[in-house]
Order: C-alpha cells, then sequence, then structure tokens
C-alpha cells in the first residue's frame, strides 16, 4: 500500500501486524469502531497516533484498508 510506503519502518511494521492480528481474530469489529456519516460502513483502527479506515468483508474474514494517516490528518 502506497501509504504504509511513507511511514517509517517501525511504524508501518506496527500497523501491519495489527491489521494481521486482528485479521486472524475471530471478531475484527471487536477491535475496531463503526464509523458514521460519509464513512458509514467502514471501520476505524487505531494503531499509536495512526487511523487506519477499512472496509471488512465477511465472507472472506478480510480487512481492506482504504486508508493509513496520522490523526490529525485522516479524517479530511
Amino acid at each position: 500500500m502506497k501509504q504504509l510506503s511513507k511511514l517509517d519502518k517501525p511504524t508501518a511494521r506496527r500497523i501491519i501486524d495489527y491489521l494481521r492480528e486482528t485479521a486472524s481474530g475471530e471478531d475484527p469489529r471487536s477491535r475496531g469502531k463503526g464509523l458514521t456519516g460519509n464513512l458509514a460502513g467502514f471501520w476505524r483502527y487505531r494503531v499509536g497516533n495512526y487511523r487506519i479506515i477499512a472496509s471488512i468483508e465477511d465472507d472472506e474474514l478480510l480487512i481492506l484498508a482504504i486508508h493509513i494517516d496520522h490523526r490529525s490528518r485522516i479524517y479530511r
């Protein structure tokens, strides 16, 4: 993902590890927060000062990261 390549390596690794751990869990929704408004249907995950906007596909237990950015810029 292009946004991950712009981050420093330790932060990118932390985000990747978090997403893998979340995807392998029983219910990925329990670790995130459902979004409303323009982002209804998407989920937010927090990893330090970074936020991940994701779509969860139940049929395949797939978490698709839509956007990754610092918390001060993610919702703009």
